[in-house]
C-alpha cells in the first residue's frame, strides 16, 4: 500500500499580475485555455516527482482517492477527484510508474471525502492485486 498526498490547489506564476491560484476541479477545468491547463498538470506532475521517481508497480491496481475539505459545505466530491484522478494517473505513466493508465492497469477507483479544516487536500492510496492470482 502507497499512501501519497497531493494538493487542491496549483499556483501558476505570472508575468505581469500577481501569480494565481487554481482550484482543481471540473467545473474550472472546462474552462481553462489549453495552455494552462498544460501548466497545471505539468506543475502537479513536478510536485509528485519525489514521490513517484523509481517507482514501478507491476501488478493492477486499485486506487482510492480521499478528499479533505476544508469546509462543511457540501460539495461534488467528483468535481475536484476526477481532475485530480487525471492529472495523477498521467504522473504514473510520466514516472513510468505504470505503462498505461488504462483499465489494463488501473482495476478500481473510489472516491470518499472527509474534512479537515486545518489541511484541506485529496489523499491517494495505491493498493496492488497479484496478477498471478
Amino acid at each position: 500500500m502507497i499512501k501519497i498526498e497531493v494538493p487542491l490547489y496549483i499556483t501558476l506564476p505570472r508575468k505581469t499580475k500577481a501569480d494565481k491560484k487554481y482550484m482543481l476541479n471540473l467545473n474550472q477545468y472546462r474552462n481553462w485555455h489549453y495552455i494552462v491547463s498544460n501548466q497545471l498538470k505539468h506543475r502537479f506532475c513536478e510536485a509528485l516527482e519525489c514521490v513517484l521517481r523509481g517507482l514501478k508497480l507491476k501488478d493492477e491496481l486499485d486506487i482510492t482517492y480521499t478528499l479533505y475539505k476544508g469546509s462543511k459545505r457540501k460539495i461534488d466530491r467528483a468535481n475536484i477527484l476526477c481532475i485530480v484522478e487525471k492529472f495523477f494517473c498521467d504522473a504514473l505513466t510520466f514516472y513510468e510508474v505504470i505503462p498505461d493508465d488504462n483499465d489494463d492497469y488501473i482495476k478500481a477507483t473510489h472516491y470518499y471525502s472527509d474534512y479537515d479544516k486545518d489541511n484541506p487536500r485529496v489523499e491517494i492510496i495505491i493498493k496492488t492485486y497479484d496478477k498471478s492470482n
